[in-house]
């Protein structure tokens, strides 16, 4: 695609660049070579060796290999002028024999000594060796890849979206950018076709957006809120509005025209917080399709390795295993430890090594774990309601639903703690039947000393708590205004089911 469809074609090649210095080098050692080999392999002899044919041992014709004075036989030894034929003297070692009766071509016979050479000539070979040493690393040090695309004359249409992510909360508008432009000027935007798609699997895509011309249509539960952001041509960027906990992950823009084509990718994160859980029912009880579940009804989704990842940077520890949205299972570690993967290694401060611990992809219908889940920003509030006696759960909605608004969920719980700093050191009632309270600022009596959403578990329900978490979403009337709730103050009230108006008296929360 882009570039590289239509008529665009690819060469991959080899470049090897050698500085001057180099190549000069790489000359000389080419003669260096030839003069080892020739001197070596062609002379036995020098070597003290036995010869099947010694009448070869004694002959060696010269003039194919050098040219040389008949009174210095030796002083030109091939691959080597100047003061380094001082070096050649003791391999050459020969004599001059008798001349023909020729002129100036004749031909000159050398006889080797043998036995006084050998070691000579392995000087000369470990010699050239290490000379071949340099060149080469030169050669390789210098090596690079070189590829070559070649464009066709039609020109190719090319995309850019943004080279990180994009960030977000739940509830806010967003604009996913996209531009796209040809390497030839002659092409127009007419019959542009611009396609948005989310990618829900390694390779499975889901509609978004579709645009042709003056005709546009969004897709699923995109309809109403997806639209292009027209900003002149060339702009194929997608606005998306109410962002939902569903939008987070890697979108797709892909410009097609005619027969060229080109995509980019666009990777929306939401600001939020990860947070573990599991149901009544224990640990380690959840198949995949349960996890994602339970976290649906917890007011979140699945949390992706990524996500996981960061809270594990801010501090998160969990020593149980959950599910992640991409069906793999794995658990963070801040303060390693025997019970959780192992003490690790000392740290840089004295401390020991964490790390996010990871179970690989499991089979999603048998096997069973906690989950991972991940909240985003709340539209509504989530307050602490107080009664003026302690409540069962059934009491606890009543009371919620006097104020126009339900029993908190868990991810609403968070989410409050952590956007909102909702700080709150008395247990209450969520939705799911556990009672957990929120401490942005670590004190004594608090749970310890790292802030974070403390849990009881989960009691039993006619179990009589002194408060309950709230959630009232945008737009909901308060009965009650000014922080004023209703409680009971006689016997009865919200745990008797006593209906009548009269017996409900106004109470601080």
């Amino acid at each position: 695609m882009g570039l590289l469809s239509g008529s665009t074609s690819v060469t991959l090649g080899m470049e090897y660049q050698l500085s001057p210095v180099r190549l000069v080098n790489a000359v000389l050692l080419g003669k260096r070579l030839r003069w080892i080999i020739i001197t070596v392999l062609s002379t036995p002899c020098a070597w003290g060796l036995p010869h099947p044919h010694p009448a070869r041992c004694a002959r060696v014709r010269a003039a194919p290999l050098m040219p040389h004075a008949p009174s210095s036989p030796c002083r030109q030894t091939p691959g080597l002028r100047g003061p380094r034929d001082q070096l050649a003297r003791p391999l050459c070692a020969c004599a001059v024999g008798k001349r023909t009766g020729r002129s100036a071509g004749a031909t000159t016979r050398m006889a080797c000594a043998p036995g006084a050479l050998g070691h000579r000539a392995l000087w000369a070979v470990a010699w050239g060796l290490l000379l071949l040493v340099p060149v080469l690393a030169g050669a390789q040090r210098g090596r690079k890849k070189v590829v070559h695309v070649l464009e066709g004359e039609s020109g190719s249409v090319v995309v850019q979206t943004a080279p990180g992510q994009v960030v977000s909360h739940r509830g806010g508008t967003i604009v996913l950018p996209c531009r796209y432009h040809y390497e030839a000027a002659a092409h127009g935007h007419d019959g542009v076709r611009l396609k948005w798609t989310k990618v829900v699997d390694p390779l499975a895509f889901a509609d978004v957006f579709v645009a042709l011309g003056p005709q546009h249509r969004a897709f699923g539960p995109y309809r109403g809120r997806a639209e292009l952001q027209n900003d002149g041509p060339g702009d194929a960027s997608l606005v998306l509005r109410n962002v939902t906990l569903q939008d987070y992950g890697r979108y797709e823009c892909e410009v097609t025209n005619e027969l060229e084509d080109d995509a980019g990718m666009v990777k929306l994160d939401l600001e939020g917080v990860v947070f573990p859980y599991h149901p009544r029912g224990g640990r380690y009880k959840m198949t995949f399709a349960e996890a994602q579940r339970a976290c649906a009804e917890q007011d979140g989704i699945l949390a992706s390795a990524e996500q996981l990842h960061t809270a594990w940077r801010d501090g998160l520890d969990w020593c149980n295993a959950g599910w992640l949205r991409d069906g793999s299972v794995q658990y963070p570690v801040s303060q390693a430890r025997e019970a959780c993967g192992g003490s690790g290694s000392p740290g840089a401060g004295g401390g020991t090594n964490g790390g996010v611990r990871n179970y690989g992809y499991r089979h999603n219908a048998e096997e069973r774990y906690d989950a991972f889940c991940f909240t985003s920003n709340l539209p509504g509030r989530v307050f602490f309601l107080k009664p003026l006696r302690p409540v069962a759960l059934a009491g606890a909605v009543r009371a919620c639903a006097a104020r126009g608004a339900t029993v908190a969920k868990v991810g609403q719980l968070f989410a409050a703690w952590k956007l909102q700093l909702l700080d709150r050191c008395t247990a209450g009632w969520l939705a799911d039947g556990s009672a957990r309270y929120p401490i942005v600022n670590p004190r004594t009596r608090c749970g310890g000393p790292r802030p974070g959403v403390r849990s009881l578990g989960f009691p039993d329900a006619s179990r009589r708590l002194f408060g309950v978490y709230c959630y009232r979403a945008p737009g909901a009337p308060d009965p009650a205004p000014g922080g004023w709730g209703w409680g009971w103050a006689g016997g009865g009230g919200w745990a008797g089911g006593s209906r009548d108006p009269a017996a409900w008296t106004p109470l601080r929360v």
